[in-house]
C-alpha cells in the first residue's frame, strides 16, 4: 500500500518544462513554472494553459436523472437546457455546503457533475445515495476524463486555430462537443479564473496531444503554462470562493452570500430543504456575517485564519488571504459582523502576528473584466 500523490496524464509534460510540483487533494499537481506572478498577469491580458485534471467528474444517465440531481442538489438542474452548464451546491441535511458544483447537461438524458479534488469521493458517496429510487444509474467517470483549460483574453483566438467548432456561439456556461486538433473534445467555457475562457475535457489518452497543440497555437499570443499558484489568486481577485476556506459545511449558501443558488421554487423536496429555509429566513432579518473584501492600507499579507478587528475587538475572519497582482496590494476575503461589513466603514483591520494592520472594506469582487 502507498499513499503516493496520483499523476495526471500530463505528468511527464509538467516535469519537463520545470514545474514545481505539489501534493494538491491526492494528485501530484504543477504550482508554478516560474514566475507566479508573470503566470497570473499573463492570463490578465493574455492566456494560460492549466492542468485541472484532478477535478472530479461523476455522470447521471437515465430518464430521471434531472430528477435525481433536483433531489441532491440545491439548483434547479432538471430545467437546465441540453449544451448549458449550472454553478450549484450540494448541502448536507443541516443545510451545510459539502462542495460547490459545476453541472453540465450533456443529453435529454446525461448530466455531468463536476467536483472539486477534495470532495469528488463525498460528492460520488452522496449523489449515489440520493438518487436510489430514481431511475438513473450514477457513474464514476474520474478515470475517463484529463481536463485542460485555456484562460484569458487571447484564448478564444488560440483555441479557433486548431477547432472549427462555433466557439463565437458559445455562451457563457454552454458547452459543446468538438474536435480540438483532432481529438474529441467537450468545450465549455466555463472557468474559474474572472476572465474569459474554456475548460476542455479530453481523454486522458489524449491530453498531451491537445496540450501540445494549444501551446503551439498560443505561442505568438504569449500563452503559457501556469500552476495552481496563480489559480488562486486569480480566483481570489475574482471574488470566487474556494472550499475549505469561503464554503465549508459549517457554512451554508446564504452564509457565503450565495443564495442565489438555491431554488425553493422547484419542485418536490431535496436535501436540507428545511434547514434551508431557515437560513434564508435568518438572513434576510438579521445576517450575523458577511462575505466582503479587504485591501490592505500596507505590504503585509493577511493569511486563512487570521483574525479580522475594530475597535480592539475581533469581527471577523480572513477566509482567502494573497498579494494580489493586479492591484498591487495584499487583499483578502473574510467574514465579518454585519456592522462592519459596509463597504468603506472604517477602523477595520486584520491581526498578524499582532500587530492590527488597516485594511479597506469593499464589495467582491475585487477584479471584474470588461466584456
Amino acid at each position: 500500500m502507498t499513499d503516493a500523490p496520483r499523476l495526471t496524464a500530463l505528468d511527464a509534460l509538467h516535469r519537463a518544462l520545470g514545474a514545481t510540483m505539489t501534493d494538491f487533494a491526492g494528485w501530484d499537481m504543477p504550482l508554478r513554472y516560474g514566475s507566479e506572478r508573470d503566470e497570473h498577469n499573463a492570463v490578465r491580458t493574455r492566456a494560460g494553459l492549466f492542468d485541472l485534471s484532478h477535478m472530479g467528474e461523476i455522470t447521471l444517465t437515465g430518464p430521471q436523472a434531472g430528477q435525481a440531481l433536483d433531489h441532491a442538489l440545491v439548483g434547479h438542474l432538471s430545467a437546465l437546457a441540453v449544451g448549458r452548464a449550472r454553478y450549484t451546491m450540494i448541502c448536507d441535511a443541516e443545510g451545510g455546503i459539502l462542495d460547490d458544483l459545476i453541472v453540465y447537461r450533456l443529453g435529454d438524458e446525461e448530466y455531468m457533475v463536476v467536483a472539486n479534488a477534495s470532495n469528488a469521493q463525498v460528492v460520488l458517496d452522496a449523489l449515489t445515495e440520493r438518487a436510489a429510487g430514481f431511475d438513473t444509474v450514477v457513474r464514476d467517470d474520474r478515470d475517463a476524463y484529463a481536463l485542460i483549460a485555456v484562460q484569458g483574453p487571447e484564448s478564444p483566438g488560440i483555441l479557433k486555430k486548431v477547432t472549427d467548432a462555433d466557439l463565437d456561439g458559445l455562451k457563457y456556461y454552454a458547452g459543446l462537443p468538438g474536435t480540438v486538433a483532432g481529438v474529441s473534445v467537450l468545450i465549455a467555457r466555463t472557468g474559474y479564473t474572472g476572465e474569459d475562457g474554456f475548460e476542455l475535457f479530453v481523454a486522458p489518452a489524449d491530453a498531451e496531444r491537445l496540450w501540445q497543440a494549444l501551446t503551439e497555437a498560443g505561442a505568438d499570443a504569449g500563452l503559457v503554462p501556469c500552476g495552481l499558484s496563480c489559480r488562486d489568486t486569480l480566483r481570489l481577485e475574482a471574488g470566487m470562493p474556494l472550499y475549505g476556506h469561503e464554503l465549508t459545511t459549517a457554512t451554508t449558501p446564504f452564509d457565503a452570500g450565495l443564495g442565489r443558488v438555491v431554488k425553493f421554487d422547484k419542485e418536490g423536496d431535496f436535501v436540507g430543504r428545511a434547514a434551508l429555509e431557515a437560513a434564508a429566513e435568518r438572513a434576510a432579518a438579521n445576517p450575523p456575517r458577511k462575505l466582503v473584501g479587504l485591501i490592505a492600507a500596507g505590504r503585509r499579507v493577511p493569511r486563512a485564519g487570521y483574525p479580522v478587528v475594530a475597535g480592539g475587538e475581533v469581527v471577523g475572519e480572513v477566509t482567502s488571504g494573497a498579494p494580489s497582482p493586479t492591484l498591487g496590494k495584499p487583499i483578502a476575503i473574510a467574514y465579518v459582523d454585519a456592522a462592519h461589513a459596509a463597504p468603506g466603514t472604517e477602523g477595520v483591520g486584520v491581526d498578524i502576528r499582532g500587530a492590527h494592520e488597516p485594511y479597506e472594506v469593499v464589495a467582491l469582487p475585487f477584479y471584474k473584466r470588461q466584456r
